[in-house]
């Protein structure tokens, strides 16, 4: 029997005396004290570790052990262990998951349980379930083909990784990946019988998966299924949230800049799309016009009319007449961007020679690297600062330290996708939103941007501290699910009066409670 329940049943059936309570108010007392000294000590040992990865393996042996005080230790220390749990560390925790393995933390549905998935589904034992996160494993963070190592929902359909298949500590299938009919059909069965165990409204979001089938799934199942791309719609409206934050310290309006890309994929493309949509919304410019200022670079070079018929169809809205460009640095020197933003997965790509020209015709160029974890980064902190001299708008999608230049310390922002995504699907959740709008991302967008304070801005911070996470989430879930009403997809009626408070009182608090 757990302390809870011995303090809350104790001993004796007659009615408390004035002596009594004092004794359980001493005893509540003596428990939170307990549960803070226990905090303070599961942090202390963490701070022992020298190696991130060793820390992320102490966290989820806690969680095994006891998911409460682990969500608690991580609610009062969020941008302490965030890196620990989430990038960069949990991209190394992947990659060496079968090595690291004790016990399954998530639900693994193979391509041998083809048929039964249903089944499998049933098996798992929470029946209420709101939202779920899936992935194949096949485009993990930057780091690519990573098979079943990873979580928490995860289709395993084998790997074309090497490596993997010749680790005798691979925990997935040694299979190649299946691909065409094969995949497809094992797709549409989960898809199916998700609905079927779980209802209609539950949330499915996308995660992880590579550029050939992300958008084919999330284009497919958005006419039938509540579904969401982290990397396609998660990542665009993050970033979109700090572009528009950013105007604060550059001045004008979407419209008056001029965008650069280097990476074309899901995240790239994605980020572009939800510029373009914002910017028409606030120009009453059609779509197509306001794609004009947004160019891309993939690895051939820059996306040009020249090369539609050869690109992907997620590309081709991207392909402005223009002379073909091969290299990143005389795009830049040729399109002039305001705005250069890495979603290339390559590192060191936003090169001293790149950093140098946005200076030279920007007095605050804005430059977003966001490719993870930070090996894959296209430039550091550090270097985006000292090569700007000190001018450069900076945020990153893996976190780096303060950089000192010549007296003045800047801050850089981290653009991660924790900022949207919980947010995000708790305002699908209490509103009971039947399908997911381009807008409900817009909205996601402008309240986190509407987060960040003069106090950030003062320190050139374009993203609000994540200590907020909470506040900043229920603030996010409430807009979502505003435009979610607005437009006439919600089920949950009557519309709360309060809808922040309403997303506060959702929200999952690990409290250990007091017996009286």
């Amino acid at each position: 029997m757990d302390e809870n329940r011995r303090v809350c049943r104790g001993g004796s059936s007659r009615i408390p005396t004035g002596e009594d309570r004092a004794t359980e108010d001493q005893i509540v007392i003596r428990r939170g004290a307990f549960h803070r000294c226990k905090e303070k000590k599961l942090m202390h040992t963490l701070r022992q570790y020298q190696v991130p990865l060793q820390r992320y393996m102490a966290l989820m042996d806690l969680q095994e052990r006891n998911e409460r005080l682990f969500y608690k230790l991580l609610i009062d220390n969020v941008e302490e262990l965030l890196p620990v749990v989430y990038t960069p560390t949990v991209g190394e925790a992947c990659q060496k998951y079968g090595s690291i393995f004790s016990r399954p933390q998530g639900l693994y549905i193979s391509l041998k349980e083809k048929g039964k998935v249903l089944e499998v589904l049933r098996n798992w034992p929470e029946r209420k379930i709101q939202v779920i996160v899936v992935t194949d494993g096949e485009r993990i963070l930057g780091l690519g083909d990573l098979g079943c190592q990873c979580l928490p929902v995860t289709i395993d359909v084998g790997t074309n990784n090497k490596k993997l298949l010749n680790d005798e500590f691979y925990i997935g299938l040694k299979r190649r990946r299946a691909a065409g009919q094969e995949y497809s059909e094992l797709l549409e069965e989960f898809m199916s019988a998700v609905k079927q165990n779980y209802g209609e409204k539950v949330l499915i979001q996308f995660e992880d998966f590579a550029n050939h089938n992300a958008f084919v799934l999330l284009e497919k199942y958005s006419k039938s299924h509540i579904v969401f791309n982290d990397d396609i719609q998660g990542t665009a409206s993050v970033v979109l949230a700090g572009l528009v934050a950013s105007l604060k310290l550059v001045g004008g309006t979407l419209g008056d800049h001029k965008f650069l890309f280097l990476g074309a994929g899901e995240a790239g493309t994605g980020i572009a799309k939800l510029i373009a949509l914002e910017m028409s919304k606030q120009t009453k410019i059609p779509i197509e016009e306001c794609r004009k200022k947004i160019w891309l670079v993939d690895s051939k070079g820059l996306i040009v009319s020249s090369r539609r018929e050869s690109l992907q169809q997620f590309k081709k809205p991207w392909a402005h007449e223009h002379e073909p460009i091969k290299e990143l640095i005389d795009a830049v020197k040729i399109i002039k961007p305001t705005v250069l933003i890495g979603s290339s997965g390559v590192g060191q790509t936003f090169t001293q020679e790149v950093v140098e020209a946005m200076t030279s015709f920007n007095e605050k160029p804005i430059i977003l690297a966001l490719s993870n974890p930070t090996s894959q980064s296209e430039c550091t902190a550090e270097q985006a600062y000292t090569w700007s001299k000190g001018r450069a708008i900076f945020a990153s999608g893996s976190p780096f330290g303060p950089v000192e230049y010549k007296g003045k310390t800047h801050i850089s922002g981290q653009a991660n996708n924790a900022y949207i995504f919980p947010g995000f699907g708790l305002g699908l959740v209490i509103s009971g939103a039947i399908r997911v709008h381009e807008d409900m991302l817009l909205a996601a967008s402008e309240a986190l941007a509407s987060q960040v304070t003069q106090e950030n801005y003062d320190k050139g911070l374009i993203y609000p501290p994540f200590t907020n996470i909470r506040k900043i989430s229920a603030h996010i879930a409430a807009k979502v699910a505003a435009k979610v009403y607005e437009l006439g997809l919600a089920s949950h009626l009557p519309r709360p009066s309060n809808l922040v408070e309403f997303a506060e009182s959702c929200m999952y608090s690990p409290r250990y409670r007091s017996y009286r």
